[in-house]
């Protein structure tokens, strides 16, 4: 990426390799690749075959113009004036695509070209070592170059990047000069809106991380991203990256990057959205390479025109990047991918920066970015990125895999079939937690990963679905069985219909998310729930000199009616006694102030068990309840139900879709009810979480149940008061409720009553 803090245009190696020397099809047919442990581990091996005197990671650079190119090249031999780029691969060196050889080769005659210039030498030795990881062999490809071509082709490539390099300083210049100039695209701030601001601009200013709770309704999104921006220029932030956790945040942020570029039209700021793969492919039913897609054949021979009618496009929103991506024939997906590489704000989904592989982590590290995160609707963090550094695998699924393998594939599958089986004996109950996972279910996972592996390199076809779909889960768990440690569960679990179930579950995500932070200028995480603080900090690992502020509420406690209904348990063994007393609580509620409420319960079957009470005794109020595994389509049309005039009952499951991210201001909705304490419930997995976490921080139950309980209880509540004139009632119902360590968790603005 080019950088601005020098007086030349600084790019890496293998940026300029990929920006100008790729061609041909994009081809992603399924070859399997080592893992990035493995592909270290495979360097290292090399490197330690070498004989005395070789250097590896040689330090290069130099100069063409203003261009400044500088990389390491992985090993050289001064003996036989021999340079080397290693390659890790699974499988069949021949499946490996041609463009992908080329880049190789590309990048290894840069090297070269840079070693002559610093040695002085008239020609060297190259050597593309690919290194098989399954085999543990070396297959080398050797050339012999003048320094005179090896000059040529650094030249070339560098003509080829240094118009775009000159533009792209172009830009930065434009953008900082502008971003200095910045002012805020509103009036004035709201209430709580520059108290955020300010906290985000000195974090951003002195380099640290940031907690923010701050309540719904101050612009959050607006008072996040404008901060940011105006720090850019003074502290060289190369790029923003807003994260969430759903897609309605993700246009939110869209729709408050566009205010803020309107208010400042000489502003050449370039935002992208990243959209998931499943829903930017055009043609879902084809394999992504040339000979199957047009938009995957001759895709880099188009795409530096795509790229830049991207960028003359500046915001590239999912619609406006399928736009361009179509009219040069070049698939959306990837070509956001690329665009990655030049945008100033990008908005995405968590997993972008925080997921195992994910891109924009690897980007920023490649590259050298100076980045500033972002993580709206932070309360999430905790649950999404266990899940991201979870796996588990499935007795089915490993019995259909084996259906559909060759027989060669039979016997590794069935050595997994075995081990597991072991397991299995060890012990009758449902649930079982063992200390780590057995050496020899790994080994037996190991193999068959690596059979299947070089299956799927020697065939020409695509794999059977189930094949792959075991093949990658057991990828994924060998991967997290290398990490496993404290921050982890491995368990054992027996299903009611026969079969079980090994799972890595991560109970602490921190070990995997701290280099994360690290590796950002900045990171600000906000949501109107982010109390306690201390377990975010715990859970997620942020650093230790992490900011914590609470914004103060522009709401005031007259706007908001609280009443805790404390005669009445929602714990599992009361529900069917409670039931037709919130159905009275709610009708003689709706009476006293006719309009638009949401009911909230535990789950599917004590709101079903509610609503047909409350249906049976009530006829005449309108009332709608949210459905198992609703569509994108139902759960709008729940909503669309909350109109300004309209009078009824939505009945919904806490902490689902209708819990949070929605905006219903006004008379929209007027009340909610909360018939529960939204504690996670009582099982084997949860009580072994609950174990870690006491022994990990001391505070077992609240961190297990009781936070993230009362966490989605104010997330709910909070869809009551969206605005400064908004008023309404919130009722919690549960005796626990009165208790003073759960009043202690709700908003410092609510006034509490109790009920009569």
């Amino acid at each position: 990426m080019v950088g601005e803090r020098r007086l030349s245009y600084v790019v890496a190696v293998r940026t300029l390799c990929e920006f100008g020397a790729r061609q041909g099809d994009l081809d992603l047919r399924f070859t399997p690749s080592p893992s990035a442990q493995e592909g270290i581990a495979g360097h290292a091996l090399v490197s330690a075959r070498r004989a005395a005197g070789y250097q590896a990671e040689v330090s290069l650079a130099g100069d063409h113009g203003a261009l400044h190119v500088r990389g390491r090249a992985d090993g050289y031999d001064a003996g036989q004036n021999l340079l080397e780029e290693i390659k890790t691969h699974r499988g069949e060196l021949a499946s490996m695509p041609a463009n992908q050889r080329h880049l190789h080769w590309a990048q290894l005659r840069v090297y070269g070209h840079l070693l002559c210039e610093k040695l002085g030498l008239d020609q060297v030795n190259l050597a593309l070592v690919y290194f098989d990881i399954g085999k543990q062999t070396e297959t080398v490809l050797r050339a012999t170059e003048s320094a005179a071509a090896l000059g040529a082709v650094f030249a070339g490539l560098c003509e080829r990047f240094v118009a775009w390099a000159a533009q792209e300083a172009q830009h930065r210049a434009a953008r900082d000069a502008a971003l200095a100039q910045l002012r805020f695209p509103h009036p004035a701030f709201r209430p709580g809106q520059r108290q955020l601001a300010e906290t985000i601009f000195k974090a951003n200013s002195s380099g640290r991380c940031v907690l923010a709770q701050a309540p719904t309704g101050i612009g959050k999104t607006a008072g996040s991203l404008f901060p940011v921006l105006k720090a850019a220029p003074q502290h060289g932030i190369d790029k923003v990256f807003y994260l969430t956790a759903k897609t309605p945040g993700r246009q939110l942020a869209l729709d408050a990057l566009a205010t803020i570029a309107g208010s400042a039209p000489l502003l050449p700021l370039r935002v992208l959205e990243l959209v998931a793969r499943d829903k930017a492919c055009e043609h879902p039913d084809k394999a992504c390479h040339g000979d199957s897609c047009p938009l995957a054949r001759g895709f880099y021979d188009r795409l530096p025109a795509a790229r830049s009618a991207a960028l003359a496009a500046g915001t590239l929103g999912r619609a406006a990047l399928r736009e361009v991506a179509l009219a040069h024939q070049v698939c959306p997906y990837y070509l956001a991918s690329e665009m990655a590489r030049w945008s100033d704000v990008i908005v995405g989904d968590y997993n972008y920066y925080f997921d195992h592989g994910a891109m924009l982590y690897a980007l920023t590290q490649a590259n050298q970015w100076r980045v500033s995160v972002l993580v709206d609707e932070a309360h999430n963090m905790v649950a999404r990125t266990r899940k991201m550094y979870s796996a588990s695998l499935e007795r089915p699924a490993l019995r259909a895999a084996r259906a559909l393998a060759p027989a060669f594939l039979r016997k590794a599958l069935d050595r997994v079939g075995r081990s597991w089986t072991a397991l299995d004996k060890q012990s009758e109950a449902r649930y079982q937690v063992m200390a780590q996972p057995p050496e020899k279910m790994l080994d037996a996972l190991q193999g068959a990963a690596s059979a299947i592996t070089d299956f799927a390199a020697e065939q020409p076809g695509p794999m059977e679905a189930a094949l792959q779909r075991f093949y990658f889960d057991a990828l994924h768990f060998v991967r997290l069985a290398e990490s496993f440690g404290e921050h982890s569960l491995f368990d054992l679990s027996r299903h009611e219909g026969g079969g079980s179930a090994l799972c890595i579950r991560n109970i602490v995500p921190a070990p995997f998310l701290a280099p994360r932070f690290a590796a950002a200028h900045s990171s600000a995480l906000f949501s109107a729930t982010l109390s306690p603080w201390n377990y975010y900090s715990d859970a997620l690992g942020l650093p230790p000199d992490t900011a914590w502020v609470e914004v103060d509420s522009p709401f005031e406690a007259a706007q908001l009616s609280v009443q805790v209904v404390g005669h009445i348990s929602t714990r599992f063994q009361h529900r069917a006694g409670s039931a037709a007393p919130i159905a009275s609580l709610i009708a003689r509620q709706y009476r006293h102030t006719p309009g638009n409420y949401l009911a909230f319960f535990s789950s599917f079957d004590y709101l079903e068990q509610v609503a047909s009470m409350f249906a049976a005794r009530h006829p005449d109020i309108a009332a709608w309840s949210q459905a198992r595994a609703m569509s994108e389509a139902q759960r709008a049309q729940f909503i669309e139900r909350f109109t300004l005039d309209g009078r009824g009952i939505g009945f919904a499951v806490l902490g689902g879709s209708f819990g949070e991210g929605i905006d219903l201001p006004g008379a929209r909705l007027i009340g909610a009810f909360i018939a529960t304490l939204g504690l996670p419930q009582i099982n084997p997995v949860n009580e072994q979480i609950r174990r870690r976490m006491q022994a990990s921080f001391g505070a077992g139950y609240d961190y297990t149940y009781l936070y993230p309980g009362i966490q989605k209880v104010v997330q709910a509540a909070g869809r009551v008061i969206r605005t400064e004139l908004d008023r309404g009632v919130v009722y919690l119902i549960d005796d626990r409720f009165a208790q003073s360590s759960v009043q202690e968790l709700l908003p410092r603005w609510w006034k509490v009553e109790r009920h009569v």
